[in-house]
């Protein structure tokens, strides 16, 4: 009797099995899209349909639920208020956090935060920070010694591709619904669970980031979780509204494949032609959500 091959060994067949057939979709993808098709129907920059429902935490002081295709991602905003960076005494502080687990996917782990879950969390973080969409001088509570802290917890519930953009989108959405805690001036403690009618003080300059995808030779927005298995690079771009233009703030780069000075402008050009589209959708849903 012939032995099994090596492959059959146990994990091995199905490890191998899973690589074939990755390698099969992606040549699929990678076909169709050279032929403006993708297998939703939908074109080349399109969106898949957004929802946000704001709040959906009553312990949060802000919080959102996004869905971006069958993308679900839950944000809350919590704050304290604790001491100042040394460089920076009269102003407030942000910390961003996400957490992928085994929930949303099942390629996520249990445990310590992967480079996956820093690389997201730094993204969205930079986008808001670097926009300007706080004001964190108004965060100030006594120069020194006292500032309010914002921190941003971030849970993707289902994962199905660009988790970047829809973790950015919750991120915003839950800092317009948040509301300011009640803090005893007195004690100096923050009374968790009390809310005070006061918002965050928050600029015009709410950023959305729009992720540019590189499959061979095309250029895709929003991929569903084969498209972006099937990527070869992406770069993320927090762009926020300036008077009747727009402005990036952030730029990100993600994978290893190198991009040459006029890919770089064709995605630069991409982004903004199709944040100018999509903004004000996003803008009005938001401000729906937190009016309810």
């Amino acid at each position: 009797m012939n032995k099994k091959p090596k492959c059959w060994k146990k994990g091995v067949r199905l490890k191998n099995k899973k690589m074939e057939i990755s390698n099969i979709t992606k040549k699929r993808i990678t076909s169709y899209l050279a032929e403006g098709k993708r297998f939703d129907n939908r074109k080349l920059l399109e969106y898949r349909k957004i929802e946000i429902e704001s709040p959906v935490s009553k312990n949060a002081e802000g919080s959102a639920l996004v869905r971006l295709g069958k993308t679900e991602v839950a944000a809350g905003v919590k704050l304290n208020v604790s001491e100042p960076y040394t460089d920076s005494e009269d102003a407030g502080t942000l910390v961003t956090t996400v957490e992928l687990s085994p929930l949303a996917s099942s390629r996520f782990e249990m445990g310590p935060p992967k480079i996956e879950a820093v690389e997201l969390a730094r993204i969205v973080d930079r986008g808001i920070r670097e926009s300007g969409f706080i004001d964190f001088k108004k965060l100030c509570i006594k120069p020194g010694e006292k500032v309010w802290t914002i921190f941003i917890d971030i849970y993707p519930i289902n994962e199905d591709g660009n988790l970047i953009d829809a973790c950015c989108i919750a991120a915003a959405a839950a800092l317009q619904n948040a509301v300011m805690p009640k803090y005893d001036e007195k004690t100096g403690r923050v009374e968790f669970g009390e809310f005070t009618a006061k918002k965050l003080p928050l600029t015009e300059r709410m950023p959305i980031t729009l992720t540019v995808h590189k499959i061979s030779k095309s250029i895709i927005l929003d991929p569903c979780r084969e498209e972006e298995e099937a990527q070869e690079t992406r770069v993320s771009f927090a762009i926020s509204p300036k008077g009747k233009d727009c402005m990036i703030h952030s730029i990100q780069k993600g994978k290893e494949m190198a991009l040459a000075q006029p890919e770089i402008f064709e995605m630069i050009d991409t982004a903004i032609a199709q944040w100018k589209k999509i903004y004000p959708e996003i803008a009005e849903k938001i401000k729906k959500a937190c009016e309810r």
